[in-house]
């Protein structure tokens, strides 16, 4: 118990409860049930990107495509939906994540094999996938009144007061805390970001085990491609243009070491909820969308000043003594 207090997990969890609370001084309601349960609803999509951009950047790695990703398979499912009403929502879930996989495998074999650094892979496939966008919509929106309601209405659904958005974002959680605690993919994770070298002499695959982050998170972002559209029931180039941020923000925030090696699954959750709560709080409070973008810049510097200086955390192979 007095472990978890000193975490950076609690000391997070207590700034999101106070921000919540400061809010909820100002407006009264904020920190309802209800509206606590819609923050989460809203900031799900986050949760489960940055939960895939963990694992990325628990093996020194990074990816700055996950929004591009997101943004042509949402294109891809939009276009499939409104050319064939028919097609079932399971097959363009489907057919999401196996796009969504294929740009992550494609990421990561450009990193495995070639060698090329992870931040210049990313930044290249970033343009590739949104140049993609638009060569294969024309440059054209997909709206609402060319979606089928089947389409727009999967993520809204509610089951035990809860929308099946929220679900998925809870059932993935669950997934990454069974992935990332309890079997050897998972430690191999930190084992690679901790220390490569020594990971390669306990029979560990630095390579292809990048190669299955970057699938994996590919994956998550092909799934919240379908969510995010039909969501908001539009597909256009820019959708979700700069998320990049939010998302790289989110797990810094939840003490994800940009070194590699150390973070956690309620971490990346609790930097994502809290970015999602103030940026559920600003417009509230009449706080313009460039001063979010700000925040957001300043979360990130703070957050890394911070975790410099807190305790190593989590390590699997430790450096050899000098």
């Amino acid at each position: 118990m007095k472990q978890f207090i000193t975490s950076r997990e609690a000391i997070l969890l207590a700034a999101l409860v106070a921000l919540i609370l400061l809010v909820e001084t100002r407006f009264s309601g904020f920190a309802a049930p209800g509206n606590l349960a819609s923050v989460f609803n809203d900031t799900s999509i986050l949760i489960m990107l940055a939960l895939g951009q963990t694992l990325v950047i628990l093996t020194r790695c990074i990816d700055l495509s996950q929004a591009s990703n997101l943004a042509l398979t949402g294109m891809v499912t939009a276009m499939i939906n409104a050319a064939m009403p028919g097609v079932p929502v399971v097959a363009l879930i489907s057919i999401a994540v196996a796009l969504g996989l294929l740009m992550g495998a494609f990421n990561g074999l450009l990193v495995w094999k070639l060698d090329i650094p992870p931040i210049v892979v990313t930044l290249g496939t970033l343009t590739i996938y949104r140049g993609i966008i638009f060569v294969v919509s024309g440059g054209a929106w997909v709206n609402s009144h060319e979606m089928s309601a089947a389409y727009k209405a999967f993520p809204r659904a509610e089951f035990l007061a809860l929308p099946v958005l929220s679900w998925i974002a809870l059932a993935v959680i669950a997934g990454f805390a069974i992935l990332v605690n309890r079997t050897a993919l998972g430690r191999a994770f930190f084992a690679v970001g901790g220390n490569p070298s020594a990971a390669v002499y306990t029979g560990i695959d630095v390579g292809r085990t990048r190669f299955m982050a970057f699938v994996i998170a590919g994956g998550l972002a092909g799934l919240c491609g379908y969510l995010w559209v039909s969501r908001y029931a539009v597909a256009y180039t820019d959708v979700a243009s700069g998320f990049e941020l939010d998302i790289v923000a989110a797990c810094v925030i939840g003490g994800i070491s940009i070194a590699g090696g150390l973070g956690s699954v309620t971490g990346a959750v609790l930097g994502a909820l809290f970015l999602g709560t103030i940026k559920n709080a600003l417009p509230v409070a009449g706080i313009s969308p460039f001063w979010q973008m700000a925040i957001s810049g300043a979360a990130i510097i703070v957050a890394v000043a911070f975790n410099r200086r807190k305790d190593p955390g989590r390590v699997i192979l430790k450096e050899p003594a000098q």
